[in-house]
């Protein structure tokens, strides 16, 4: 990792989205303003295409984004190291759909509810740039960043990390790669 990125501290997302009867979520730091004008909120969002969760946001057009306080921690575990094509990450836990169709967490310390504006493909992953149609602040405060995630982390589930981050960067390298290639011409 950058030095420089090394001396930031990104707040932590969980998205979830929906494609018919199929739910999926996951956790990304990828998430950046994108208006200034308060009568059109919009946000991008970076996220690599080998999620599932990726499959179901582009063929909605639709996520959400829910910031998470410490009370909601599992939910890290839970949506950041198991894929939704293995098992229901929403499994017993409480959740509505938005006026527009999209999961929202009972509990998150806020959400957004995102429409997709366009999308831009840049070789692992897809930037997303949304229209925010509603939003809620639950819970005005502190919320989960990624220094603050692995400083509560126990030894196991940072070892974890640390292997789901390896098998993605691997995945995604492959994919930039491939992408940087088609785009020089070679």
């Amino acid at each position: 990792m950058s030095a420089v990125f090394a001396q930031t501290d990104r707040e932590l997302w969980l998205l979830t989205a929906r494609d018919g009867e199929q739910v999926g979520g996951l956790i990304t730091t990828c998430v950046a303003q994108a208006s200034i004008v308060p009568e059109l909120p919009r946000v991008l969002v970076g996220i690599a295409r080998h999620h599932r969760t990726w499959e179901l946001m582009t063929a909605a057009g639709a996520f959400a984004l829910h910031l998470l306080a410490e009370a909601q921690l599992d939910w890290v575990w839970r949506f950041g190291l198991q894929s939704g094509r293995d098992l229901d990450k929403f499994f017993r836990l409480s959740w509505t759909l938005s006026p527009h169709g999209t999961p929202i967490l009972a509990g998150a310390a806020g959400w957004l509810d995102c429409r997709i504006e366009t999308a831009w493909d840049a070789g692992d992953r897809t930037v997303f740039l949304a229209e925010i149609v509603a939003e809620a602040c639950l819970m005005p405060g502190r919320v989960l960043t990624m220094n603050r995630v692995l400083q509560l982390a126990p030894q196991d589930i940072l070892q974890r990390l640390k292997v789901c981050r390896l098998q993605d960067a691997a995945t995604e390298a492959a994919m930039i790669a491939q992408w940087r290639q088609t785009r020089s011409g070679a």
